[in-house]
Formats: C-alpha cells, sequence, structure tokens
C-alpha cells in the first residue's frame, strides 16, 4: 500500500495515550496503533529513494530503568535513517503534529572536537553559519541534544560563531501542528522538502565532521 498520509485518527490515538498512558489502553488500542500510526510510517519509508534509506521506527516502549517517570509507552512514533556520510534523517508523528529534521543530534566526542575546530575557522565556519541563518530566516529551527552555558574550554566567549560552538550536535529541523494536509500525500513532500533545504547544511557536516571513530554506545539514538 502505498502512502496516503497520516489519518486523524493517529494523532487521536497519540492524545488518548498522552491522557491514559497505562498498558491497559495500548491493549485496548493497539490495532489502531498499528493501522493508523505505524503502517502509514512504513508506507512513507518505504516510498523514499535508496539514498534515504533504510529507515528504522524505534519500538513505541519506554526504557523506563533508571527513569522518574515510568509511564510504559512513547507519546510519539519517529523513524531515524543514518546517511553513509554520518548525518541522521528523522520524521517524528505526535498529538502535537509532524516533525521532520537532519543533522547530527548527538556529537561523540571525536566528532564534537571536529566540529569545533571547523566553526572556528573562517574559512569553514563562516559559512556554515550562512547556512544555518538563511534557514533560520525561512522558518526552520537549528537545536541539538544540548548545548553548554558558556564557551567551550579554550573559545573565546564572544567568538563570532558561540551559538554554534556551545552546540553539542546541530540539526536543522521543522515542526507543524496538526493540519488537514498531514492526512494526504502532500505531508511527504514536506517532509522531504525538510531535508532537501537543510541538505547544505549536512554536506558541511559529513565533509568536516563525519562519523565517530569511537565504539558505538549502544544508548545513542543518533549522533
Amino acid at each position: 500500500m502505498g502512502f496516503t498520509g497520516f489519518p486523524p485518527e493517529a494523532i487521536e490515538f497519540y492524545r488518548r495515550l498522552e491522557a491514559d498512558n497505562t498498558r491497559e489502553f495500548w491493549l485496548a488500542n493497539k490495532a489502531t496503533y498499528e493501522q493508523c500510526v505505524k503502517a502509514p510510517l512504513l508506507a512513507f519509508c518505504d516510498a523514499l529513494p535508496d539514498d534515504l534509506r533504510p529507515f528504522r521506527i524505534f519500538r513505541p516502549n519506554r526504557d523506563v530503568r533508571f527513569a522518574k517517570d515510568k509511564s510504559p509507552y512513547k507519546t510519539n512514533i519517529g523513524a531515524y535513517c543514518e546517511h553513509e556520510g554520518g548525518g541522521g534523517y528523522y520524521v517524528q508523528l505526535a498529538a502535537d503534529g509532524l516533525l521532520a529534521g537532519c543533522g547530527y543530534y548527538q556529537m561523540a566526542s571525536d566528532q564534537l572536537e571536529r566540529f569545533r575546530v571547523a566553526v572556528d575557522d573562517e574559512r569553514t565556519g563562516a559559512p556554515l553559519a550562512a547556512l544555518v541563518a538563511g534557514l533560520e530566516r525561512k522558518g526552520y529551527e537549528a537545536g541539538a541534544i544540548d548545548a553548554l552555558k558558556t564557551a567551550p574550554r579554550g573559545y573565546a566567549k564572544d567568538h563570532a560563531r558561540i551559538v554554534l560552538l556551545r552546540r553539542k550536535g546541530l540539526i536543522i529541523g521543522r515542526s507543524w501542528e496538526p493540519a488537514a494536509w498531514m492526512h494526504t500525500k502532500a505531508a511527504a513532500k514536506r517532509i522531504t522538502d525538510v531535508w532537501a533545504d537543510a541538505a547544505p547544511v549536512c554536506a558541511w557536516l559529513d565533509r568536516h565532521v563525519g562519523p565517530s571513530q569511537l565504539p558505538p554506545d549502544d544508548a545513542l539514538w543518533a549522533r
């Protein structure tokens, strides 16, 4: 079955899950999850070109072993693909709408070192800053898993690109509140347009940062 959008039932499912995040609710509504949430996302991922595959859909169960919040289920569904160059592509559906983004969400220590060196260098850092600023003017958001409150060690607090230097990753994304177009094929283009517009930033990251050479950490879902 081809991708025809995310049905209204998908968003309603997560609204109800937020209100009743229990095993009882999940079991009673598992068919809705499979048919209206997971199946459309699988159809979207299967329709993507080869250079944007394979995507993997994250499991719905939360890891609550060390969490204060013991709610058993995630209140969103997400899918992720890591490009050969190191960048990651992400899409997420939840009660508050749709989100798409790409980049390096969380950099390992060796990646972060390369990133900061390249950002600091005027020849490479200034073009990245211009790319990010241009996307932000178009309504995109730049983010990361976290950012330092001050400058990294060895860098000036008044550095021209201090906002980038403080980040522990770099992603470009866009989110949308629930809307009628999400229930149609138009959702696919909205998502892939984000990835296309952010491609120059991902290319910069792949060229100047690249994949981590450290042993993998199973706790990290993205770079």
